[in-house]
């Protein structure tokens, strides 16, 4: 069933996307070029519509009933309301915000079983219970994670195939701990993706705008909570490596913003899409890249979740060693940080 899911939001996203574009352009929700964007002309935004209808459709047909049926999908319409908005009018940081905690609140307090209570130590049979912060940290996992895939995207088709690999992995290793409700909800996420993506792909018809970002970054972080939540350490680090890309370029562009002084919430244009394209990478190019690491990503969470305790150290090493090597290449910090590859330079120049 879960594959006619896929299959039904898949096909519904191909014939809705062109109806929201042709809204867009009406209403006036378009992306303008600046010196901050990539694109250089006038483009209709708000697509991510296109995969929230495909979506509510699917679900309203195929997800069985739970008791988080309502919580998701009313948290999931506060965030298409914000998003909506803020591709019409250019909703201030506050309000977006505001949005997100809404969206977080309801799915925290109304939904059973999203909220991550304790982790298990490893190496001891002691757990880590989190407490009264057990609601506070949830709630900060999943506006983490929402405006992680937002930052990201910033060239055509990178957010969405990034989301894509990443539920991919996220309904695949639902289907083997059995958990209906993720498996249903990411496969029809994934078909509303993988449909919106044929038009979002270089070049771009439509943009996702924060409509589409801020939801599936949503609908990633609660499905990734109700996957993985309140188990091991080294399992809760799981749902961390597949958003991998997301999450490291957003923790490089606040350790960034810092060391240059600049407000958290200040536009730039080093993150890693723009690094990429710096070193001489084309446009598809650079979204082909980061989908591979994407790819990376996923498939070290999959070997982690099967590795013994050393082979998941060991997955855990080779995975800082790659971002640490990524980071100081593409100058994602900045163009003077390179200890590794100097020492290597060093190393190469003394022989």
């Amino acid at each position: 069933m879960e594959y006619k899911a896929l299959l039904f939001c898949f096909i519904a996203a191909i014939f809705i996307t062109p109806l929201v574009k042709k809204i867009a352009v009406y209403i006036g929700a378009t992306d303008k070029p600046d010196a901050r964007k990539v694109h250089k002309i006038l483009m209709p935004r708000l697509g991510g519509l296109a995969i929230f209808i495909s979506f509510l459709i699917g679900y309203f047909i195929f997800m069985p009933e739970t008791p988080i049926f309502w919580p998701v999908l009313i948290g999931a319409t506060i965030i298409i309301a914000t998003g909506v908005w803020d591709d019409l009018r250019e909703l201030s940081p506050k309000w977006k915000l505001l949005g997100q905690v809404l969206a977080a609140g309801i799915v925290v307090y109304a939904g059973e079983g999203t909220v991550v209570t304790f982790i298990n130590i490893p190496f001891t049979e002691a757990t880590l219970e989190f407490g009264m912060f057990s609601e506070v940290i949830t709630m900060i996992w999943i506006i983490a994670i929402t405006n992680a895939i937002n930052l990201i995207d910033g060239l055509d088709g990178l957010a969405a195939g990034v989301s894509a690999i990443a539920l991919l992995t996220i309904s695949g290793m639902a289907i083997t701990m059995g958990n209906v409700f993720v498996v249903f909800a990411g496969v029809m996420m994934l078909g509303s993706t993988l449909g919106f993506l044929i038009y979002n792909f270089y070049p771009a018809k439509i943009f996702m705008g924060d409509t589409g970002a801020l939801f599936l970054g949503f609908m990633i972080s609660v499905l990734s909570l109700l996957g993985f939540k309140n188990v091991t350490l080294f399992s809760f680090i799981i749902p961390v490596i597949i958003l991998g890309v997301p999450i490291s370029d957003t923790i490089f562009a606040i350790v960034r913003r810092k060391l240059q002084k600049k407000p958290m919430s200040a536009p730039d244009k080093s993150h890693l899409h723009h690094c990429l394209l710096n070193l001489g990478y084309s446009h598809p190019e650079t979204v082909l890249v980061i989908y591979t690491i994407s790819s990376l990503f996923s498939l070290a969470a999959v070997i982690f979740s099967q590795a013994t305790l050393y082979g998941a150290f060991f997955v855990l090493g080779f995975l800082i060693l790659m971002v640490e090597l990524l980071v100081e290449f593409t100058g994602l910090i900045g163009k003077d940080y390179r200890p590794i590859l100097n020492l290597l330079q060093n190393q190469r120049s003394k022989r």
